[in-house]
């Protein structure tokens, strides 16, 4: 399950609005990489495969490829505002130690792919 914060989702939701495809949903996956070895992908798609797990948080379609269930359940998304800026923050209990910047992560039993940090 993956839950998402109501100020999240009015921004992905507003964001989607804006879009011409109306068939769009919300991906989230996992790449090899990061400065912890693992990083976070989210991104509209309306491409889908009989690899994906669907879900439905509060009327916003998620998608995750099944390889990347594991890593991502119960992953908690947010979106906060901070001066000038805001953005997407990523809470994930599986992850044992995340990167100062919030996008990658490290598993307790997989190494991923690590990268320096730039």
């Amino acid at each position: 399950m993956i839950n998402i914060s109501e100020t999240a989702l009015d921004r992905i939701k507003s964001t989607l609005a804006e879009q011409e495809n109306p068939d769009l949903f919300l991906r989230l996956g996992v790449n090899p990489g990061g400065c912890s070895g693992f990083s976070y992908a989210m991104g509209f798609d309306d491409q889908e495969s009989d690899r994906d797990v669907f879900m439905e948080v509060s009327g916003l379609k998620v998608v995750v490829d099944r390889s990347d269930v594991r890593y991502l359940n119960g992953l908690k998304i947010d979106f906060e505002e901070t001066g000038m800026a805001g953005g997407f923050t990523i809470e994930n209990p599986n992850a044992i130690a995340s990167c100062g910047c919030g996008q990658s992560f490290k598993m307790k039993d997989e190494e991923g792919r690590p990268e320096v940090c730039d």
